[in-house]
């Protein structure tokens, strides 16, 4: 019961309820000498759990971490936390289609958070840790769609997927302590050993054989 408190304790301490708002937005551009890149945004609970497995996957350029699928303009994180601006925590994956699929990216998606939890992912509740992909053509929308139903009928996960699919519409870079957070956190916020370590472990334990070679 004790180890189940602290993780409850931990969850609530650090997740976005309890971290400081730095109204500061990020500049965080996307820079890469290669024209053949696709980009595909998606949410699964707190963005820094997705994007720090995101970052170590081998034909993936660009991880950035944001805001989509809502209705106000620029939000804050303080805003989006507060569940009123319709937003979720998504990341932007700007990948190679020559190195890494579509269809392999959201293997490791659907492995590294539970699409069958409405409105959460464990400890973390609200709208804004909705399972969601905000697909950019038709053909992201049809293989995300298609990869739901070959998972749903795997019976990998008990229960029916609750992730959307919508197109983007307008993705918001987050603010820039949220980029690259677990990598520069250096174990700093309980949050990270509690909830974005087990994800990461869970990763590698699947998926070696698709990191980048400076994380193996």
């Amino acid at each position: 019961m004790r180890l189940i408190f602290i993780f409850v304790l931990s969850s609530v301490l650090f997740s976005c309820k309890g971290q400081t708002d730095k109204s500061k937005k990020s500049n965080h551009t996307e820079m890469s000498s290669n024209g053949n890149l696709e980009k595909i945004t998606f949410g699964g609970g707190c963005f820094w759990c997705v994007e720090a497995v995101f970052d170590q996957l081998l034909g993936v350029e660009t991880v950035t971490s944001g805001y989509a699928g809502g209705h106000t303009e620029n939000p804050t994180y303080k805003e989006v936390c507060s569940g009123t601006t319709g937003h979720a925590e998504v990341i932007q994956v700007a990948f190679d289609p020559e190195i890494i699929s579509l269809d392999e990216i959201f293997d490791v998606f659907w492995t590294v958070h539970d699409p069958t939890q409405l409105n959460r992912q464990g400890n973390d509740v609200g709208t804004q840790y909705r399972s969601i992909i905000l697909y950019e053509n038709e053909e992201q929308k049809l293989k995300a769609e298609r990869s739901i139903k070959e998972y749903e009928a795997s019976e990998i996960y008990d229960g029916s997927f609750t992730t959307q699919v919508v197109p983007l519409e307008k993705f918001y870079t987050a603010e820039d302590y949220h980029q690259n957070y677990y990598e520069n956190d250096g174990g700093q916020n309980p949050y990270c050993t509690v909830v974005v370590k087990p994800k990461i472990d869970k990763f590698y334990n699947k998926f070696y054989d698709k990191l980048k070679p400076e994380y193996k």
